[in-house]
């Protein structure tokens, strides 16, 4: 909407602010927009001789005579760069909603310049604002910042609390679908649209029962009601994964995952990946895991990605190739699983050689061609070399017998 122009003499009056050079200041800004932003905030766009945003955030800005505005540049992380460096010598805002640090434009800022360029002005956050809508303390409920609602699949649990920040208005009607696919259709569902707006609204309803519409910038409340579903421990059942056979079995899964020692904010290569199950577990672990799947097969690598949807971690990253060739150009990883391709020639050296200190390796071996290559490694290296030998009971005639498992070969080190 149009606004009336501020004179230069008022923004004369404002304090110079840093040059880029030294600082770029993000302004957060809610439903409420200019009215609701406190005065520093305000003296901030106002001095900005550039103002960087989307269209929507733009126009609930005054204008302001002599000042530039831009729209944020696609794709963002790989066009802001050039951007900035466009504006050099002159006082930028870069305009975010709510808390620019929640899952926003801030965080994207700091990682490409550093925190001592940047300066943030936080406003509240549409997740603060609905907990207070819905009377939910703060460590009571999960967040997710996903744009694919298949996140929501992590935290199925009878009687948990998830707040969803929803991409668009088509998000709620996606989360219903699914979580009633998924038994989960008696969870309450509360869509909260233009939180701290004039236009603010709630819908309360079930996800089976959902059938509305939602505005364009809504969150939703969860509170799931279904059947217990896997936890978050390693080892989840065999049958929770499409697979060809090509899957590191359960009980082997939980103890590579144990070696490998999953953190948050870790990346691991599972390489040779099969069915995925290694990096999908790694990730749900915890949030901020992140995993990238190694894999050759074409049909595989569409398979990881399926499974890792169906189990709630749709960011786990697949690459299509062959290592050790596929690795080249991957970020460097705090782990490494090898599940597959271990026989292949330069796949153990590069992994090893891509791991800093404290970096963890387990590699599995099921031929006497890869042990013999484990046990090399072991006597050069050190580490942890293990053999597995699982067995199952079984019906054997009328009466219930063994039945052993292919023997399997770990090797687990700790790069000191």
């Amino acid at each position: 909407m149009p606004h009336a122009a501020i004179d230069l003499a008022t923004i004369a009056a404002v304090p110079a602010q840093p040059r880029p050079a030294e600082r770029i200041a993000v302004v957060g800004i809610g439903a409420d927009g200019w009215a609701g932003l406190g005065e520093p905030a305000r003296q901030t766009v106002l001095a900005a001789d550039v103002v960087i945003g989307g269209p929507r955030h733009l126009d609930l800005l005054p204008a302001v005579d002599g000042q530039q505005r831009h729209t944020w540049p696609s794709p963002l992380r790989a066009g802001l760069p050039a951007l900035l460096d466009g504006l050099d010598g002159q006082r930028v805002v870069a305009l975010a909603s709510g808390d620019p640090l929640l899952s926003g434009v801030g965080s994207t800022l700091i990682e490409l310049f550093g925190a001592q360029r940047v300066t943030v002005i936080p406003a509240v956050s549409s997740v603060t604002l609905a907990r207070a809508r819905l009377g939910w303390s703060a460590e009571s409920a999960a967040v997710i910042r996903s744009a694919d609602v298949h996140a929501v699949l992590r935290e199925l649990a009878p009687g948990r609390r998830v707040l969803v920040l929803s991409s668009d208005e088509s998000t709620p009607g996606q989360l219903a679908a699914l979580l009633t696919e998924r038994g989960y259709g008696a969870s309450r569902m509360v869509v909260l649209g233009d939180l701290g707006g004039a236009a603010e609204s709630r819908v309360e309803t079930t996800a089976a029962s959902f059938a509305g519409s939602a505005p364009r910038l809504n969150i939703v409340g969860l509170e799931l009601a279904g059947p217990p579903a896997y936890g978050w421990a390693a080892g989840l059942p065999d049958d929770a994964y499409d697979h060809d056979g090509q899957l590191t079995k359960r009980d082997l899964r939980a103890a590579a995952l144990a070696r490998l020692a999953p953190a948050p904010g870790q990346l691991l290569w599972d390489v040779g990946a099969g069915a995925g199950s290694v990096g999908i577990e790694w990730m749900r672990s915890h949030p901020a895991c992140r995993a990238i799947a190694i894999e050759a097969n074409d049909a595989r690598a569409q398979r990881i990605s399926d499974n890792a949807r169906k189990l709630g971690v749709p960011a786990l990253q697949v690459v299509r190739g062959a290592a050790p060739h596929a690795l080249a150009d991957l970020p460097t990883p705090d782990a490494v699983f090898i599940g597959g391709g271990l026989s292949r020639d330069g796949v153990l050296a590069a992994c090893l050689a891509a791991l800093a200190p404290g970096g963890r390796v387990v590699a599995h071996g099921v031929t006497l061609e890869t042990e013999a290559l484990l046990a090399a490694a072991y006597r050069e290296h050190g580490g942890e070399l293990t053999r597995f030998q699982v067995e199952h009971a079984a019906p054997l005639g009328s009466l219930t017998g063994w039945t052993p498992g292919r023997a399997v070969t770990q090797w687990a080190l700790t790069r000191s």
